[in-house]
């Protein structure tokens, strides 16, 4: 499976510090509802809106420049037709129009975004690489999928080394499928495949602990194991019944450095959890700042504790606006960019 098409021109898918100890305590975060008064944060960057107006942008994926890490970028979903690229001022350094992609992760240089749209309405893995010089991508091949896929997450193995992407569908499939590829050919295996219940979207695949980390929208977070012999035994990180912490919709999940991260899209907040223990830490808010404003109605998270040069040299967490305002730039939906310390020194 490979193609030479060019995805700027191309439209291949049939469409148009840290707080005290006694302070941290006195939070009392896991005694408290969802829905009470939280820490805040703001944003320092947000992203050009995307081209779309209405519910357009989804997703954000964080690419870490392997030699330079001001030169990061950010890719985000617009999933009413384009997949953006945005460097770490917030400007769009790419946009690739005909993507209708809800979610998007990636491994190393490979991009992959599920659009729940393409293959007749069957659903597809649009797959990327990402060229460090230039730090735009390229398209490689599309994947059709058997859950019409809706959300993604990808997984490098540590025991293996192969590259795994987790297509999942608002029916409630879930798909693991072994990615390799070589060169501008892609060869895509399914390897796993089953029901989780009712809706899901937002998943992690976490390589420090093997844990596959996938949000049911109404229901709560469940953690699978990421490889493929694992089967379908699971666990429960966390719920938004009466004895959990989160607020459905359960949208976005990742983490950076010894922290989870879970969006509540009903409370327009983000819970924190261990990332060892699954221990709930607490939950915070991204209000406005000066740069920007707030976080609301949250879809997709990213973040990481990677440097990422002089704005954020010790990570940076982003998150999806669902109405975007002043301070900055307002109108179409956009993603902020917040510096992962201001959260870690209050949890």
């Amino acid at each position: 499976m490979n193609s030479e098409r060019n995805p700027v021109s191309f439209t291949p898918f049939g469409r148009a510090a840290a707080l005290p100890a006694a302070a941290l305590a006195a939070l009392t975060f896991s005694a408290a509802p969802a829905n009470a008064a939280v820490p805040s944060v703001t944003a320092t960057v947000e992203t050009a809106p995307v081209s779309h107006s209405g519910d357009a942008a989804d997703d954000p994926a964080i690419w870490v420049h392997p030699t330079d890490p001001a030169k990061s970028v950010v890719v985000g979903t617009d999933k009413q037709g384009a997949l953006e690229v945005y460097d770490m001022t917030g400007a769009r350094i790419q946009r690739i129009s005909g993507d209708y992609g809800n979610n998007v992760d990636l491994r190393g240089d490979i991009v992959v975004s599920a659009d729940d749209e393409a293959a007749g309405g069957n659903g597809a893995m649009h797959i990327y690489r990402i060229d460090p010089a230039t730090r735009r991508l390229t398209w490689l091949d599309d994947v059709p999928t058997e859950v019409t896929a809706h959300g993604i997450c990808l997984y490098t193995s540590t025991t293996s080394g192969k590259l795994y992407a987790f297509p999942n569908s608002t029916s409630g499939r879930v798909e693991q499928w072994e990615l390799a590829v070589n060169g501008s050919d892609v060869t895509a295996t399914s390897v796993r495949l089953w029901d989780a219940g009712s809706a899901v979207e937002g998943c992690y695949a976490d390589e420090t602990t093997g844990k596959l980390y996938l949000g049911e929208e109404d229901v709560g977070v469940w953690v699978y194991g990421a490889e493929p012999t694992a089967g379908t035994t699971r666990t429960k990180l966390d719920s938004t019944d009466s004895g959990g912490h989160i607020t459905a919709d359960t949208e976005g999940i990742t983490a950076a450095g010894n922290r989870i991260y879970v969006s509540s899209q009903g409370s327009n907040g983000f819970t924190v959890y261990d990332r060892t223990t699954g221990t709930h830490l607490g939950r915070f808010a991204v209000t406005n700042g000066t740069a920007a404003d707030d976080c609301e109605d949250t879809d997709g998270i990213d973040a990481t504790a990677s440097n990422l040069g002089p704005a954020f040299p010790q990570g940076v967490f982003i998150c999806q606006d669902g109405s975007n305002g002043t301070p900055g730039t307002s109108g179409n939906q956009n993603f902020k960019f917040v510096p992962l310390q201001t959260i870690t020194s209050q949890f």
